[in-house]
């Protein structure tokens, strides 16, 4: 028998490494070849642990979807605001003039609201086409701190370039708002920075992507379009707070013979118009007009024609929300002949705002 030393009699043994199981840190930690061909249970992945959920983790998610919100609502806003801004005619951008950028600088706008109905109308005489004349006639000058409104009676008579001595509504029916710019500017002595035409066709649609708004004034009863006999539609408001819809909301903003005070005149329509207006601004800033955000971004822009461009138009409310509401003024009379005095008045308070 060989000697216990013999390396002959030795037995041979092999080193043998185990095989690393493809994505193991995934399927459970460590794990040789063993244990799985004995068929041995994994060992349990380590639980991993969930950051508790927190005041600040809520509000921090809070902040994020406001912030998502509000981006997507400015981002439909300029696609609707571009796809309007072509429809301003050249002649009207050339008698614009330049101004800074409205959250910055004070801008001068000239909205206008014109007169020309629908062509389902059954009210006699009423205009269906063209340019019609200027229902609304309302300067506005907003940003870099400026903050004021000056209303013209549509019944303003006024001497037009190019057309004589007329009541200033016909500018823009005879001219469009290229003669409308240029016989405000003449009338007033204002630089016209900016133009808005209010599409009443489209008008409704935006009180209503609101939810409506609320309105405080007194009775008012008023055929419109000839009146529900005549196919058109009649507003009846009782006196004190009612929340309207957009269809009322325009027949009240047309209004001229409201059958509940018959001495009202155009002055009191150009009030009227003021008051709706800081209506509107009093829902854009209430908590369900956030919620209704992007609908009424889309809608905004839909309802008016401008000049402007979609982050001017953006600047532009931007500033009508962050200043207060001013006080409603309105330059005319019963007649229709202004004094140059009051009307130095009114434009002087309009500049210092």
């Amino acid at each position: 028998m060989p000697a216990p030393d013999d390396p002959v009699g030795q037995p041979e043994y092999r080193l043998y490494r185990s095989r690393k199981v493809p994505f193991q840190r995934w399927r459970g930690g460590d794990r040789d070849e063993l244990t799985s061909l004995r068929g041995d249970a994994p060992a349990p992945a380590p639980a991993r642990s969930r950051r508790p959920i927190t005041r600040g983790r809520i509000v921090r998610w809070l902040l994020g979807a406001i912030a998502g919100w509000i981006a997507l609502s400015i981002l439909v806003f300029l696609i609707s605001a571009q796809l309007q801004q072509s429809k301003i005619t050249d002649d009207a951008n050339q008698a614009l003039g330049g101004a800074g950028y409205p959250l910055g600088s004070p801008n001068n706008i000239l909205v206008l609201g014109s007169d020309v109905r629908s062509k389902a109308t059954r009210e006699p005489g009423a205009q269906t086409s063209g340019s019609g004349r200027s229902d609304s006639i309302l300067l506005m000058r907003i940003g870099g701190g400026a903050n004021t409104r000056l209303s013209i009676a549509r019944d303003t008579i006024v001497d037009m370039p190019g057309a004589g001595r007329q009541k200033i509504n016909a500018a823009f029916a005879i001219g469009g708002a290229s003669l409308a710019v240029r016989t405000i500017e003449a009338y007033t002595g204002v630089d016209v920075h900016h133009v808005v035409i209010v599409s009443f066709e489209n008008f409704p649609s935006l009180i209503d992507a609101m939810g409506g708004i609320t309105y405080k004034g007194g009775c008012v009863v008023s055929p419109i379009n000839g009146g529900f006999r005549n196919g058109g539609y009649t507003l009846r408001l009782k006196a004190g707070k009612s929340h309207i819809d957009g269809k009322q909301a325009l027949a009240l903003a047309r209004t001229r013979k409201n059958q509940c005070a018959k001495n009202e005149s155009d002055l009191t329509r150009a009030r009227r118009q003021q008051k709706i207006f800081a209506a509107m601004k009093r829902r854009l800033l209430s908590p369900m007009a956030f919620v209704r955000l992007p609908l009424i971004s889309w809608q905004a822009p839909q309802a008016l024609r401008t000049d402007m461009s979609g982050p001017t138009l953006l600047g532009v409310f931007g500033a009508l929300a962050t200043a207060g509401t001013p006080r409603a003024h309105v330059l005319g009379t019963s007649d229709g002949n202004v004094p140059a005095a009051a009307k130095q008045a009114a434009v002087q308070r309009f500049l210092a705002g």
